[in-house]
């Protein structure tokens, strides 16, 4: 049959060989039925045609079922969705020197050298970034001292994170990704999760004041973990169950900084109190369900999740971008607001910025920036030219995948994995 229109596409056609979009994600595996929220999708995207090399066996008049089918298309189905063991934590790696100022990704076919600048795109925006988590972290210093702390040293840091982030928000992102700053972790957590969360309130259209008491949630959400012993929030390797009934206690702490020593907004504590709730109420402290949640904490559910599977831990590395999205889509409308997720993923994009990608023509490039409307196809920097030749900086190469249709990203590489993926 080779190409279909979107337009053709109906709820509960079934063909007879898998159908795919955009090169290899499969949209539907053969003799499944299609299912509405698949062709939403491509429509929201705007992907005006798919795959198959099969035809249509029949037409069905196939249920909605809520939750299922939504995701699929933006993954690689089912072995995409199937959730894969966590790595065996790995031996310290000597730290990296902060004033290092280049990255090098290294290939048996050549080395891709690259000044830290032109990752950063603006050097200006790094030392915003980095500004905002000395600033936050001083906050936080004071406050483990038990001295005493305004509101508005917090809402100072809002605004100032607000501004930076109008002015280049792929750079922040590609910041979050590429784990930059390595000391100050509780700060840079807390403003990469108030980054990714002012964006995704952004694209809810909510008003200008939510959006501040949500960054300002978002900046103290874990400051709770202040008030429990380093032997635990440190601790390498699993937890005790009273060692975790202390971890989840950290809300709780968190409400009590705000409202008595910050004496900070009801909404604000609302968010960092209720961060841990799950959509289907199986958090904590309360199990609330769905709607019950504030939407603010809501999204700081998301944007705290994704934070902590890019970012690196004391038990674990750091996940790429990639599965790091597919984790959150995969989710099903257990642990998020399914709106928050669509939001998340719009602005993030399938393929994160920093991300480095495989083209079906062999090819390697970095994202740089994605479309809201078309996450599959982003911007990306070329690195790597489809007969392995590095790219030099000095020839810097811009490809819009939304443009040059007869290209598009088969695969995410894990750059400390890059030569095995040339296996």
């Amino acid at each position: 049959m080779g190409f279909v229109n979107t337009s053709d596409l109906r709820p509960g056609q079934i063909f007879s060989e898998p159908v795919y979009s955009e090169g290899n994600n499969l949209l539907v595996p053969a003799m499944a039925p299609l299912r509405q929220k698949e062709i939403d999708l491509l429509l929201l995207w705007g992907i005006d045609t798919v795959q198959t090399e099969g035809y249509i066996v029949e037409d069905e008049n196939v249920p909605e079922i809520e939750g299922e089918g939504i995701y699929e298309l933006v993954q690689e189905l089912e072995r995409e969705l199937k959730s894969e063991p966590e790595p065996e934590p790995e031996p310290e790696p000597e730290p990296k020197q902060e004033q290092e100022d280049e990255f090098v990704l290294e290939s048996r076919k050549g080395t891709i050298q690259f000044s830290i600048n032109e990752v950063r795109q603006n050097s200006g925006s790094y030392r915003a970034y980095k500004n905002l988590i000395e600033r936050l972290n001083a906050v936080f210093t004071v406050l483990k001292s038990g001295n005493d702390v305004e509101m508005r040293a917090i809402d100072n840091i809002c605004v100032q994170l607000l501004q930076d982030l109008r002015e280049n928000p792929d750079s922040f992102v590609g910041f979050i990704l590429g784990g930059e700053v390595i000391s100050n972790e509780l700060a840079k957590s807390s403003v990469n999760t108030a980054i990714i969360s002012a964006l995704i309130a952004q694209e809810l259209h909510l008003p200008h004041h939510k959006i501040n008491n949500i960054v300002a949630g978002a900046l103290l959400h874990d400051v709770g973990m202040l008030r429990l012993s380093r032997g635990i929030t440190e601790k390498k390797g699993g937890l005790s169950d009273a060692e975790l009934e202390q971890i989840k206690s950290h809300p709780l702490h968190t409400s009590k900084i705000i409202t008595k020593e910050l004496f900070g907004p009801h909404e604000v504590n609302l968010i960092a109190l209720q961060h841990h709730e799950r959509w289907d109420g199986q958090g904590y402290p309360d199990q609330l369900v769905g709607q019950a949640i504030d939407i603010g904490a809501r999204i700081v559910s998301a944007a705290d999740a994704f934070e902590a599977m890019v970012s690196k831990k004391s038990y674990r590395s750091p996940m790429i971008g990639y599965q790091a999205i597919k984790n959150m889509l995969a989710d099903n409308s257990r642990r998020f607001d399914p709106t928050v997720i669509m939001a998340f993923t719009k602005i993030m994009g399938i393929y994160p910025i920093g991300s480095i990608v495989r083209l079906n023509d062999g090819s390697v490039a970095r994202v740089v920036s994605v479309h809201i409307n078309a996450p599959l196809r982003p911007v990306v920097q070329m690195l790597m030219d489809n007969g392995g030749n590095a790219i030099s900086s000095k020839n810097v190469t811009i490809v819009d995948l939304l443009e040059e249709r007869r290209l598009f990203i088969k695969e995410a590489i894990d750059p400390a994995d890059f030569d095995d993926a040339d296996e």
